[in-house]
């Protein structure tokens, strides 16, 4: 017999006449996303917050200035490629040299923005906007598995990794009057750091640790004899590595 033959007519009636539980509204899961991007994304953004006052004060002593930095923080809000820049400028290279070598290091987010695409709806303002949340920590964060990621989750730790990351670079800069020299803490070696953290997860093969040492011998080449920030872009060359067929 049929459970709902069982039950007597007065409550099936009343049970018919129960209305169904709506649907979530779409709003809703997203600001439930978004809430899990941000609390993800709050041990991150403590570091980016001690990375991006390292900036400031490297910026500072590169002599760019204040105005200079806020602003790249406000726009670019790509830590490797404005320590790259400042590097740069600091050690008496040119704006081009330092753009270049800006640019190379941002060219990371070409597959990455193709990877996150699918996730950003809306119009085309709305997904550029969105687009400049898109950093490694968000992006990190947003992937929810099989190659997908949530547009919350994105835009969650994305807000606030930028948050820390402008407000870093603003007490570094305020600061750096009273912290002087960024030799006496060490700050001085923060770029260099950064850039062999960025190496080691990228040696995943023989070829990739063939191109890095390639790399390495075509910038110490050109050190003494090239302008600042012209051996990083040379080096770069070492890449072409990769397009070789085995």
């Amino acid at each position: 017999m049929d459970a709902q033959e069982a039950l007597p007519e007065e409550a099936l009636s009343r049970s018919s006449s129960t209305p169904l539980p709506e649907a979530a509204a779409p709003e809703a899961g997203f600001r439930e996303e978004l809430l899990y991007g941000l609390r993800a994304a709050v041990p991150l953004a403590v570091a980016v917050f001690g990375f991006a006052v390292s900036f400031g004060v490297v910026a500072r002593a590169a002599g760019m200035g204040v105005l200079a930095p806020l602003v790249m923080s406000l726009t670019t809000f790509a830590g490797s490629a404005q320590f790259a820049a400042a590097s740069v400028l600091g050690t008496g290279g040119g704006v081009a040299a330092a753009i270049v070598a800006a640019v190379l290091l941002n060219s990371r987010y070409l597959p990455i923005g193709i990877s996150v695409a699918p996730a950003m709806t809306g119009g085309v303002l709305k997904r550029f906007l969105s687009a400049q949340l898109v950093v490694d920590e968000s992006w990190a964060v947003g992937h929810v598995g099989n190659g997908r990621y949530s547009r919350g989750r994105l835009l969650g730790a994305g807000v606030l990794v930028y948050c820390a990351w402008v407000g870093g670079t603003a007490v570094g800069l305020l600061g750096a009057r009273y912290l002087g020299d960024p030799e006496r803490f060490g700050l001085d070696v923060v770029s260099p750091v950064l850039f062999l953290a960025l190496l080691k997860g990228q040696i995943t093969s023989r070829k990739a640790l063939a191109a890095s040492v390639l790399g390495v011998a075509i910038a110490l080449t050109l050190v003494p004899f090239a302008s600042p920030g012209v051996p990083l872009i040379a080096a770069t060359a070492a890449c072409l590595l990769g397009l070789r067929k085995r």
